[in-house]
């Protein structure tokens, strides 16, 4: 039997209803609040700095100043839970501490709404990061030059350019990117590790550096090596432990444990 037109516009109607309650609900929800946080420190140009967030991201960029500004911007759906993130920055003689604190994460819905932070915090850079440590976003490293630079990342994307101290990475799922635009002779390292995820090392043609890397399900392209010996490496499992240039005052050791690994000769044109 045939519906009426208007039993057929009453169909609608209460079919079309919870669509429309669905969708005004996701407006509302989806509505991201903000905040801003700025401030200011004078700190030792050699201080020891740890940050530490859960979710979003942390942009450091080193400087020749000493002061440290630290820029931050909360998200959050609601305006509760923005103001239950809490940005804890405490300076002591020699050495500085990022703190963010979330709500707890609620224990029903389809999404973690307990919201995020995004760091860019400008420091000197020849101080010392000795832990910068991030749940889930991205993590980039600019112009670092203390005696150490720690970072540990749980799930997302890590970058790190021009960082010439000794880097010591760890990322449990995403990719890396370690970058040099030019070479310096002087003594440093770069060891990283990737458990799942993919890791490139970009370097200028005339770096001189001792390279260790594993794959050890994945495969390893090195741009620095022959073409015989690059074939050869490039299968599952593979490890590499070459001299480039004959140098070994700097290290770079790359492990990752389900992905791949490449080498890349940045401006291979000038070689």
């Amino acid at each position: 039997m045939r519906l009426s037109d208007l039993n057929w516009q009453k169909l609608c109607v209460i079919l079309g209803a919870p669509f429309l309650l669905l969708t005004g609900c996701k407006s509302a929800i989806d509505r991201v609040l903000e905040e801003t946080f700025e401030r200011l420190y004078t700190i030792e140009p050699t201080a020891n700095i740890t940050i530490q967030n859960g979710d979003g991201a942390v942009l450091v960029y080193g400087s020749n100043v000493n002061e440290m500004r630290v820029d931050a911007v909360k998200k959050a759906y609601s305006r509760a839970r923005l103001t239950q993130i809490a940005i804890d920055v405490t300076t002591k003689p020699g050495s500085v501490s990022i703190t963010t604190k979330f709500p707890p994460k609620p224990k029903w819905g389809f999404f973690d709404r307990s919201g995020t932070v995004d760091y860019t915090i400008v420091v000197p850079a020849t101080a010392t990061i000795s832990g910068l440590e991030l749940d889930v976003g991205e993590i980039v490293l600019d112009g670092m030059r203390g005696s150490m630079t720690r970072a540990r990342l749980g799930e997302g994307h890590m970058f790190t350019r021009n960082c010439f101290t000794n880097l010591d990475l760890a990322v449990r799922r995403g990719n890396l990117i370690v970058s040099y635009d030019w070479w310096e002779e002087s003594r440093f390292s770069a060891e990283a590790n990737v458990a799942e995820g993919n890791a490139w090392i970009y370097l200028p043609g005339d770096a001189v550096f001792h390279l260790l890397a594993k794959a050890a399900q994945g495969k390893i392209g090195n741009d620095f090596e022959s073409a015989a010996v690059a074939e050869s490496a490039a299968v599952a499992g593979t490890k590499a432990d070459t001299l480039v240039h004959g140098g070994d005052d700097v290290r770079i050791d790359i492990r990752v444990a389900d992905g791949n690994i490449k080498i890349v000769k940045a401006n291979p044109q000038e070689n």
